[in-house]
């Protein structure tokens, strides 16, 4: 049957009855939010959103308003200011100076043993292609430049500049091949009589020939020569002259040299001063590390030389060469110190093709000997070319470190555990040479400055590989290391 629910017909209750759902007041047309009441039945009053009055009177009013935007572009230029001074600091804190480099200061010089030339053309030939054909070999090992000795007999070359003596095609030939790969060849005539050799050396005939075989030979592409303090062409005038003819085919980054391999203690200046002329005569100083002996010194010799030389100052430009004979097994560390000293490296072809084994034999192909070969060549290649891509090898701070060693106290002809460090800014390396016969240490106590972490770069046992612990470091027999340090020290002069 029909169901009345109101007045006014389906759906739809007048007042505020009770509907067929239970619910008070439903209605399709009933308000959906009912008006809350206060506590005197007045109803409350209704939410709405802050005029902008209204808001900056909540905010503390105009003048708040302004200081905050004051407060903010306070921030943003004492933030600017900050960064102009952190700028400004670091553009005007001194900071180490590359000196310009030559080219024979950045370069490893590699002298070749004389007898890999012979003086009749048909058999020197192969020897010069036999040469030639190892020239990108020896390049890709970080070789710069080549000294090359032999070339004449010990007569006066100056006469026909060695083209009487069928070298001239030969040592054309090596030239050519040589610039094609970028390696500079400087000729040894420390042994020759050449260039005014005579006692009438001073005298215009004897100057004409010696121009004559200069300009021959620089005009081939020689890059220099080589000679002996003890030679006659080693005084004040025949230097000025040398120099003279060497300038006239200088060029920028071309520039020719004058070697002078030392033999004697003492040596006259290398340099002429004056009012007007300020010059230097020699460009390079090749200096022994080893003195001259007969017979293979002992590790203590060897490692009392290495000491005089560390710490002797110097002021011209020095080359470095072993020089002198030392014990076989010493080879390895010869050829890290001459790698890292201050000045050029010359290496000389049996230190990294020796011609003897250990025990004095002809070396053969067993695999003991190739090993050594190939370890030594690794070991050269490796620092040549950290020094290529290290500033601190190459124009770097030096200071001689006097560690002792940890091990070996009681034995007091044990030879000492020899240090130095190469510095350049930010940059250290710690070389370190173990000339004794047992294993030494580093004991902290005596360089409290120095950063206690490195990474090996080259060692001569050639399984150190990765970060060091100095306090913890122990040098083998035999064994010369190089440590990049990781942190800054305090020994950079």
């Amino acid at each position: 049957m029909p169901l009345n629910v109101g007045d006014t017909g389906y759906g739809s209750v007048a007042g505020s009855g009770l509907s067929s759902s239970g619910a008070a007041g439903s209605s399709e047309t009933a308000a959906l939010l009912v008006p809350e009441f206060g506590e005197e039945g007045e109803p409350e009053q209704e939410w709405r959103p802050l005029s902008k009055e209204e808001l900056d009177e909540s905010a503390g009013g105009p003048g708040w308003k302004r200081l905050r935007c004051y407060l903010v572009v306070l921030f943003w230029l004492a933030w600017l200011a900050m960064l102009a001074t952190a700028v400004a600091i670091i553009v005007t804190s001194p900071r180490p100076v590359a000196t310009p480099l030559n080219w024979w200061q950045k370069s490893v010089f590699f002298q070749l043993q004389p007898d890999l030339f012979t003086r009749t053309p048909p058999a020197g030939s192969g020897a010069v292609d036999a040469l030639c054909d190892q020239f990108s070999y020896l390049k890709s090992l970080g070789i710069s430049a080549l000294i090359l000795s032999g070339l004449f007999g010990p007569s006066n070359a100056t006469e026909s500049g060695g083209e009487s003596s069928g070298m001239l095609p030969q040592v054309q030939h090596l030239l050519s091949e040589s610039n094609k790969v970028g390696l500079k060849v400087v000729l040894d005539v420390c042994d020759v009589q050449l260039f005014g050799a005579r006692e009438d050396a001073e005298t215009k005939e004897a100057w004409d020939a010696t121009q004559h075989a200069l300009r021959l030979w620089l005009g081939q592409g020689v890059a220099g020569f080589l000679m002996c303090d003890t030679g006659t062409a080693y005084t004040e005038k025949s230097l000025m002259l040398w120099r003279g003819v060497l300038e006239e085919f200088s060029k920028e980054d071309e520039e020719r040299i004058i070697v002078v391999k030392q033999t004697r203690d003492l040596l006259p200046p290398l340099r002429v001063s004056g009012q007007q002329l300020n010059i230097t005569l020699v460009d390079v100083l090749l200096r022994s590390v080893l003195p001259a002996s007969p017979r293979p010194l002992s590790a203590r010799q060897v490692a009392d030389a290495i000491e005089t030389h560390l710490q002797t100052p110097e002021d011209t430009w020095l080359g470095w060469m072993v020089g002198g004979k030392a014990p076989s097994d010493l080879r390895s560390l010869l050829l890290v110190l001459l790698m890292t000293l201050p000045g050029t490296p010359v290496v000389q072809y049996d230190q990294l093709y020796p011609a003897q084994g250990g025990n004095g034999s002809k070396y053969s192909d067993s695999a003991d000997n190739f090993k050594s070969r190939h370890s030594t060549v690794a070991l050269f290649n490796s620092l040549s070319h950290n020094r290529a891509r290290e500033e601190a090898l190459v124009f770097g701070n030096f200071t001689f470190l006097p560690f002792n060693a940890t091990y070996n106290l009681s034995s007091s002809s044990a030879p000492p555990l020899l240090a130095f460090l190469r510095s350049w800014g930010c940059v250290h390396f710690l070389v370190l040479l173990n000339t004794g016969s047992e294993p030494q240490g580093l004991d902290p106590a005596w360089a409290p400055s120095l950063p206690e972490a490195g990474v090996f770069v080259a060692s001569t046992a050639m399984g150190r590989l990765g970060a060091v612990n100095l306090d913890t470091l122990v040098l083998r027999a035999r064994e010369a290391a190089v440590v990049k340090l990781f942190e800054p020290g305090s020994y950079s002069s």
